[in-house]
């Protein structure tokens, strides 16, 4: 579970019987060196690491006839590939797009589910200082396909579809520009971050929770941990469901932003 992950200085009963204490936000800063190197970020190290080691493995001994490794490998990049890009940026423009749309996936996935991998029990995508620079490697690139195509002009021009009144044209272009520029990495972002901290926030409530009756001393207490210790354990069933989920959300979006920017029209 993630009980680990949460601070249990203040959040039990003592002996005593004292109240339940939530944690603090001070107690979700945990630094492991000096105050610039945290948690999230030696996971994110590790999960490169990780994902580095299983493509150099998986691509080792490439054959025609694929060993299970690599078709394990190749479905994976075929599911993104026709899955994701084919199918939300078009069969001209895909291709390019889809080593980016690739790692983009590896990466999200293998961060969500470090939130109910034991030891490591947190996902470093629950922080937004994560989420943003994926975020804007995705808005860079569909900006600079957008631009690249159409011409700077043209790719403004393009945000207003043809054939609407004339009167109307400003007000929809700003409404496009703001989606453009504001709405889609806005929503790219709190899309993955609020899910990821909602779900990690669940399962501590169920853990903290299921600890506090535990060792309140209270029979009846005590009986209902049980309860939330078993729901606990099966919310984190479902999140290893919708951590997988989200990390197919995000290149989904990400992709519909690309085949936009590079669609012949609005």
């Amino acid at each position: 579970m993630i009980v680990h992950a949460w601070p249990a200085t203040s959040s039990l009963p003592a002996a005593s019987g004292e109240g339940f204490t939530p944690p603090s936000p001070e107690e979700f800063y945990v630094p492991l060196v000096g105050d610039w190197f945290t948690r999230p970020m030696l996971l994110v190290l590790i999960s490169v690491v990780l994902i580095l080691a299983w493509l150099l493995w998986a691509t080792r001994r490439v054959s025609v006839v694929p060993s299970k490794r690599q078709w394990i490998l190749e479905s994976v990049y075929d599911f993104v590939r026709n899955g994701v890009a084919r199918d939300m940026i078009g069969t001209r423009d895909f291709k390019r797009f889809t080593p980016l749309l690739f790692s983009l996936f590896l990466f999200v996935l293998v961060n969500n589910w470090f939130g109910s991998l034991p030891f490591a029990n947190f996902p470093p995508t629950a922080r937004i200082g994560v989420v943003l620079p994926l975020v804007a490697i995705v808005y860079l690139a569909y900006h600079y396909a957008g631009i690249k195509k159409h011409g700077l002009g043209g790719y403004f021009s393009s945000m207003v579809p043809k054939g609407i009144p004339g009167f109307v044209v400003p007000v929809i272009f700003v409404v496009e520009l703001m989606t453009f520029f504001i709405t889609r990495p806005l929503t790219l972002t709190l899309r993955l971050f609020g899910n990821m901290m909602a779900g990690h926030i669940l399962m501590g409530v169920f853990v903290l929770g299921g600890a506090y009756m535990l060792m309140s001393g209270k029979p009846v207490l005590m009986a209902g941990s049980i309860g939330a210790f078993g729901l606990g354990f099966g919310m984190q069933l479902l999140e290893l469901l919708i951590q997988a989920i989200q990390a197919y959300v995000f290149v989904m979006l990400a992709a519909s932003y690309l085949g936009a920017s590079v669609a012949d029209e609005h």
